[in-house]
């Protein structure tokens, strides 16, 4: 009864999504006041009825309803509860229905927190949401039921893919959908913003805060499945341009790019059609994310095979949405007049050659994702893109992009005094090739390109801090005044500082454990003992326990460092009962000199062990790094200016009250 229920408030979201997509638009189009305002009501009443399906498939987990057949073929009546409700969005059927309760909270969000914008506007982008949601909902319901029964209930479900049973996967996809989806509401202004012929730098204050928050969520989508990948594959590493992981890749690369851009539109009212381009290139790498997980071209811890049926649908969806957006793009940019001027040098030349380097990597992203199965589909011929290539194009195009992120934020709009800027950046610039000298002495002999990253990422670092203390005249003024300075910064910038700070301790990070890493291995007895670096291992003793749905060995390790302090270390092997499969759970010791971890491999003859051992050189400063980006785009979302509206809203209601006052006396 409940998964009927589900399935019938599925079928009322459509509907209700289907009046959203219709009236508004028509409305807009007419000035007809009281058909735009369908959209409101409607966006309040597609999300409500969206989560009453979602939560009916989710108690449906929870009680193990094997009746229902996408619980029977994901769910197993002994798995742990966080793993049996994670499970709801572990496989295709459950995540599509997830991805429309995401669609629908956004929309149900411009709705209420939309109140100011101009009622054409707001109505023609609920309604483009609206459309995405239906396309979405037709294809769940036609092609992917997640409430469909099964005609003979089996005693027992198959259970949840191992891999996928960690708390890193657990919230890993929600963050990734809500980034993906959060996406949806910039393009939705995209479109309205080109059927109205209209972008102005109201238009770009009212789309920040959303791209922002899709790529807050993005961000952290990705970290956490980095950190996943990092200790629960077993092999020491974080990524590794998986389809998959490129999939997700690809729109956060654009969103940043379209983050910048905006802020171009906003404060000289230029870049327009560029903006509007970008905001739609997002929402279609996203949604061609969908296209790659879900229509069974690829192979992929994490990806969603199935049958060609669904991948037809979703290309077919693909190329109606994205052709549709760029056909309308084509018709109407002209309408689109460009604004301010600006000099070569400038803070907005910085941010046109920012933009140029992430859509060029963003490119090179998806022609190496791609390139494989176009290959094999039009030619018959077997090809592979790994990440040498990956690692070499990319890395080339991110040199001139981290430069001109350390150089931008120091210029200023419209023109910039290059000179000046040249010699307040002498001392860094000595201070990094310092570092990249010390970098080489320490590690001589060995690949010289690390050197010069770390340089790089030194040279960011400090540019940011010099780009702070610029600011509040740090040194120049009084230390009491510097530090009154640094309060009554505003939040967007605190959040463009702590933002870029983060990027570039990440990249130190990522610098430091892909080229120095250390690695052992042995097979060894009770008692024996291995080095790595700086550390000494003793295999004191390996044990079987028992888990609520696998059984395991775990080992017991002693680790003792040259400064002869030591600890212990449980590093296991787990076996699942349903979905039988073995995974690692990997033993970490984590510093900020760098990662020690410890897998324990299959038992070997004559009562010996597999030992694999990790030494990852400042691993922490990339989850540190990515942490204070996630900061930096929340303190520019709770800036003051996105919740009081634009300039335009303020005049307006000021207008209004000012009228009203004159009306009392």
């Amino acid at each position: 009864m409940i998964a009927e229920l589900g399935h019938y408030m599925l079928v009322l979201a459509l509907g209700l999504a289907v009046l959203q997509a219709v009236f508004p638009m028509i409305g807009a189009a007419r000035q007809d006041g009281r058909m735009m305002m369908i959209g409101q009501p409607a966006a309040y009443g597609q999300f409500i009825f969206s989560l009453a399906a979602f939560a009916s498939l989710t108690y449906s987990y929870i009680v193990s309803d094997f009746s229902v057949a996408v619980v029977a073929r994901n769910s197993h009546s002994l798995k742990p509860m966080l793993y049996k409700i994670s499970g709801v969005w572990g496989n295709h059927e459950g995540s599509l229905l997830f991805w429309v309760v995401f669609l629908a909270l956004f929309g149900a969000l411009v709705a209420y927190f939309g109140r100011g914008l101009p009622k054409s506007l707001r109505a023609r982008v609920l309604s483009v949401q609206a459309m995405v949601g239906v396309g979405f909902y037709l294809f769940m319901l036609i092609t992917s039921n997640p409430f469909e029964r099964l005609p003979n209930v089996p005693f027992e479900g198959n259970g949840l893919n191992p891999l996928l049973q960690d708390p890193g996967l657990a919230f890993h996809p929600p963050f990734l959908y809500l980034g993906y989806v959060g996406l949806s509401v910039v393009f939705s202004f995209a479109i309205a913003a080109l059927i109205e012929g209209r972008v102005d730098p109201a238009w770009a204050r009212w789309v920040r805060p959303w791209t922002l928050l899709a790529w807050v969520f993005l961000t952290t989508g990705i970290v956490l499945g980095s950190w996943w990948a990092y200790y629960e594959l077993g092999w020491g590493g974080w990524w590794g341009w998986d389809p998959v992981e490129n999939a997700s890749f690809m729109p956060w690369l654009v969103a940043t790019a379209l983050l910048h851009s905006a802020i171009v539109v906003e404060k000289r009212d230029t870049l327009k059609s560029w903006t509007i381009l970008l905001a739609i290139i997002a929402f279609s790498f996203s949604l061609l994310g969908t296209f790659i997980v879900r229509s069974g071209i690829i192979t992929s811890v994490h990806a969603f095979a199935t049958d060609p049926e669904r991948g037809l649908f979703i290309l077919m969806f693909l190329a109606l949405v994205i052709g549709g957006s760029f056909l309308l793009f084509a018709l109407r940019s002209d309408k689109l007049q460009a604004g301010g001027l600006f000099a070569p040098i400038s803070r907005e030349s910085g941010l046109v050659i920012n933009n140029l380097f992430l859509s060029v990597a963003a490119a090179v992203v998806l022609y190496g994702t791609l390139h494989p199965l176009l290959s094999d589909a039009l030619f018959g011929v077997k090809s592979s893109v790994g990440a040498p290539f990956f690692n070499l194009v990319f890395g080339f195009l991110m040199i001139p992009l981290v430069m001109i992120m350390g150089l931008g934020v120091h210029f200023k709009w419209k023109r910039a005094d290059i000179k000046g800027i040249s010699q307040r950046l002498k001392a860094i610039t000595g201070l990094s090739l310092l570092a990249a000298l010390m970098t080489l002495y320490v590690t001589y002999g060995g690949d010289i390109m690390p050197v010069v990253w770390m340089g790089i990422g030194i040279w960011l670092l400090l540019s940011m801090l010099q780009e702070l203390s610029s600011r509040v005249k740090l040194g120049q003024v009084p230390l009491k005044d510097s530090l009154s300075r640094l309060k009554r910064q505003p939040r967007s910038s605190w959040g463009m500082s702590l933002g870029h700070l983060g990027f570039a301790i990440g990249l130190i990070g990522i610098v430091a454990t892909s080229s120095w890493s250390l690695e052992q291995q042995k097979v060894m007895r009770i008692g024996e003992s291995m080095t790595i670096g700086d550390y000494t291992l003793r295999l004191d003793d390996v044990i079987a326990v028992a888990g609520p749905n696998y059984s395991a060995v775990r080992g017991i390790i002693t680790v003792t460092g040259k400064d002869g302090a030591s600890f212990m270390a449980h590093p296991e092997s787990r076996t699942y009962i349903s979905s039988p499969m073995t995974t690692t759970e990997g033993a970490v010791e984590t510093t900020m000199a760098g990662d020690l971890f410890i897998v324990i491999g299959d038992a070997q003859t004559s009562g010996r062990w597999g030992v694999r051992v990790y030494y990852k050189p400042m691993q922490v400063w990339l989850w540190i790094g990515s942490t204070i980006m996630v900061i930096g785009g929340l303190f520019s979302l709770s800036d003051r200016r996105y919740r009081i509206g634009s300039p335009q809203g303020k005049k307006a209601a000021g207008k209004k009250n000012t009228r009203s006052a004159a009306h009392a006396i």
